[in-house]
């Protein structure tokens, strides 16, 4: 049995924060550039010059990427060989969070008793935490500052069997349809395909965590993911909703087995700032 001390925890989830909100990933960088190259709309080819800019101000001066730094998603992979000690590990992350967007002088979105007084909670807490016990002693930590305008534009629906493939392109397609330039594109679409509604959801958001570019290991899924990619390309809705060949840089599917009577598909749009940290104690 590993011990890790709670204080580890806490220290590790306030530099994701920070990080995560300072600093775009190389894949996210990487395919905003591929993007840039390859659009044919000048209109387009200007915002993704400015979106690019703007995530290098916000990695060299350490500043947010986006005014709205989020929910704080946190997901935890913990080895059934660890044992916290020192306090609880949900304290420990939530202490984090605190922590972190205090430090990092992000702004604090989450609001209490959301369907009345809608109060500010004043230190972005609590967070949205998903655990998962793994094989071996290491807890990783990843944290994902989940944004207002995407996350509005998730969308689930448990369709027929019967519509098959064919029914889950069409739902995913019309969704980013729906949501148009909302979710701040170009934007990584995640989808969660089978188990329960509520399965069906938790993939989608964990789809969003894989590298951009990076198909499912699955061929059937990565040609699925290739189809839907070029579908929703087509839609015309480009950068920032102004026009362009490039509406989302990747579509990232995670599929489970489901119930002979169900076929649940889970969307979740991420914006162009695809943030999320990670790391291991």
């Amino acid at each position: 049995m590993r011990e890790i001390d709670s204080g580890k925890i806490t220290e590790t989830v306030a530099r994701l924060c920070q990080e995560a909100n300072f600093v775009l990933g190389e894949d996210v960088l990487d395919a905003l550039k591929k993007a840039r190259d390859a659009e044919e709309s000048p209109l387009a080819r200007q915002v993704l010059d400015q979106l690019l800019e703007n995530a290098g101000i916000a990695g060299d001066e350490r500043i947010p990427i986006c005014q709205d730094c989020g929910t704080a998603v946190v997901f935890l992979e913990v080895g059934q060989d660890v044992h916290i000690v020192g306090g609880d590990l949900y304290g420990a992350v939530e202490e984090g969070v605190r922590q972190g967007y205090g430090q990092g002088y992000l702004r604090k979105s989450i609001v209490s008793q959301p369907f009345s007084a809608r109060v500010n909670t004043r230190d972005n807490t609590p967070a949205v935490i998903h655990a998962e016990i793994v094989k071996g002693d290491r807890l990783q930590i990843t944290v994902m500052p989940k944004g207002g305008g995407s996350e509005n534009m998730s969308r689930l629906a448990v369709l027929k069997p019967a519509e098959g493939r064919q029914g889950v392109i069409d739902f995913v397609v019309k969704a980013v349809d729906d949501a148009g330039s909302n979710p701040c594109p170009p934007v990584i679409v995640g989808v969660g395909i089978g188990g329960t509604a509520d399965k069906a959801m938790i993939l989608a958001k964990k789809a969003l965590l894989r590298r951009v570019g990076e198909p499912n290991p699955e061929p059937e899924v990565a040609q699925l993911e290739r189809e839907i990619l070029e579908r929703v390309n087509s839609l015309g809705i480009g950068p920032e909703g102004f026009g362009g060949r490039t509406t989302a840089l990747a579509v990232n599917i995670e599929v489970f087995p489901t119930h002979i009577a169900s076929l649940p598909v889970a969307v979740n749009l991420q914006c162009y700032a695809a943030r999320h940290k990670t790391a291991a104690l």
